[in-house]
């Protein structure tokens, strides 16, 4: 097994609250390992530009408070090629990164997976979807806060509702 001495973290893609939180631990866990951590712009599409920065704790203080997520995010048709992994893996290894970190949904951990099976590369998925649809989690990251927002929405109508002596539909 290969000693781990820098990582690089992803989101990808869409954002969910809780993600600049889960950057952060990652980041913060990274360097009191003595673990460079290096930051992703903008999801896969990212990876395959080399946009990537080494993040410091200074980098990550007071984000947590931010909505979305400070690295970028996006969808990526281009990293279901294999050429386009083939580049990322390239870029992975002059950057000398050992391991890959992937926060997002369904769609991240299978680019995850694919690229972990085709390279042999150590990837963890965190998941990170308000939809909670990863199998095998009880909650994702994201859900608790899209769900409670949610409630206090349909809340508020339902008050005006009686306010009105009406009756709202919510669709």
């Amino acid at each position: 097994m290969v000693k781990i001495q820098n990582i690089a973290v992803l989101t990808s893609g869409g954002d969910a609250p809780g993600m600049n939180a889960a950057i952060r631990a990652v980041v913060r866990a990274a360097i009191y390992h003595n673990i460079g951590a290096f930051g992703v712009r903008d999801g896969f599409n990212g990876l395959i530009d080399a946009r990537l920065d080494q993040l410091s704790y200074e980098d990550v203080s007071n984000i947590l408070q931010r909505g979305g997520t400070i690295l970028g995010t996006a969808r990526s048709e281009r990293f279901k090629v294999q050429s386009e992994r083939e580049k990322v893996y390239a870029i992975l290894k002059e950057r000398k990164i050992d391991a890959l970190i992937g926060i997002g949904g369904d769609g991240t951990f299978k680019g995850l997976s694919t690229f972990s099976k085709e390279f042999d590369f150590p990837v963890i998925g965190i998941p990170g979807t308000i939809d909670n649809d990863i199998h095998g989690t009880d909650y994702s990251i994201g859900f608790d806060t899209a769900l409670n927002t949610i409630v206090e929405a349909v809340d508020k109508i339902r008050d005006t509702a009686s306010s009105h002596h009406r009756v709202f539909i919510v669709e």
